[in-house]
């Protein structure tokens, strides 16, 4: 588990093959202090196990799974990414619960720029969109944000120049892909409904 604050920005040296997934190394420094072989780390958003470290780098496993339903396919060398630890029992929660499992990619529709802040708007599949509320929570290629604004296949998020300057976000343009965590509360609220009997609002 994370919790969407962003310890440090890494770089891709590395994506090979690796039978159906691949391997994945990334230069860092701060989340290898203490990393150690099985641990997990957010990868903008999506949680690696670590095979390998050093005091410089660490290699992680990235499966078929995730390169089919996540940017990961699209890593190359030199590429920026925000990196997190796990979160230990005890820590404070700063930003909301995040499980590192990816939901589903999302384009950078729009960035405005304004004289404190940035706004990003970005858009929202229409089996994601259900699960996303104006004030709620959502996790963007690993970052913790919350909703500023929202339309049926749209929202928008705010970012204080410490994000802007602390994740990759901030380089960000209309066109760009992002990984997108909606809240797992919601994930769990809509599929009760599912099961819901025929009437029920429950």
């Amino acid at each position: 588990m994370f919790t969407g604050l962003i310890e440090e920005m890494g770089t891709i040296t590395a994506l090979d093959p690796s039978g159906e997934g691949a391997l994945v190394t990334v230069a860092a420094s701060l989340v290898v202090e203490d990393v150690s072989h099985g641990d997990s780390i957010s990868v903008n958003g999506v949680c690696l196990t670590v095979t390998e470290s050093t005091t410089s780098h660490f290699v992680a496993e990235v499966m078929k799974e995730t390169l089919q339903h996540s940017t990961a396919s699209t890593w190359i060398s030199g590429a920026g990414v925000n990196l997190e630890r796990a979160a230990r029992v005890g820590d404070r929660l700063g930003g909301h619960i995040v499980q590192g499992h990816v939901d589903a990619e999302s384009t950078i529709l729009s960035v405005t720029p304004g004289e404190r802040w940035s706004v990003i708007r970005f858009s929202l599949a229409p089996d994601i969109a259900p699960l996303v509320a104006h004030k709620g929570s959502i996790t963007l290629d690993g970052v913790s944000l919350t909703i500023s604004a929202i339309g049926r296949d749209w929202a928008e998020v705010s970012l204080i120049p410490e994000t802007l300057t602390a994740t990759t976000l901030g380089s960000k343009n209309p066109g760009d892909v992002m990984n997108l965590e909606t809240d797992m509360i919601a994930r769990h609220v809509l599929r009760l409904q599912e099961f819901a009997p025929e009437g029920s609002s429950a």
